[in-house]
């Protein structure tokens, strides 16, 4: 089977050796998104909504990249660094996803890789055709 990846650029993916989302045939798995630009700068410190609306862009031009769109995200998972910003990272999640309702997952992680990344998001996608 046929298998493509894409990258966003992140310092992180070639410091830890991973694309930001892999294709086989028809599933695509989109890695760990972070607020982190280009340049290694973690995006809006201290904003929770601001950061996952920054990550969810992300995952959504790896998609594309890779031939899919939003309404192929079947599932999302989402780690937060401070369970009490649900709301806010829940809106910007809603704002991408509210007519597509994916299955999800948000959970409080002790922290991520930068003291200043408040949340990380993961999708897996499946298109109808390969």
């Amino acid at each position: 089977m046929d298998r493509r990846s894409t990258n966003s650029g992140s310092p992180f993916e070639a410091r830890i050796g991973f694309a930001r989302a892999v294709r086989v045939g028809s599933i695509i798995h989109v890695s760990g998104t972070a607020p982190v630009a280009a340049d290694g700068q973690v995006v809006a410190p201290g904003d929770a909504y601001a950061q996952a609306r920054y990550v969810l862009e992300i995952i959504e031009r790896a998609l594309e990249q890779l031939g899919a769109r939003l309404d192929d995200v079947v599932r999302t998972r989402i780690y937060v660094t401070d369970i009490s910003q649900w709301e806010a990272v829940g809106r910007a999640h809603h704002e991408f996803f509210g007519t597509i309702r994916p299955a999800a997952t948000m959970v409080q992680v002790t922290a991520l890789i930068d003291p200043a990344m408040l949340v990380e998001i993961e999708a897996d996608a499946i298109l109808a055709t390969p």
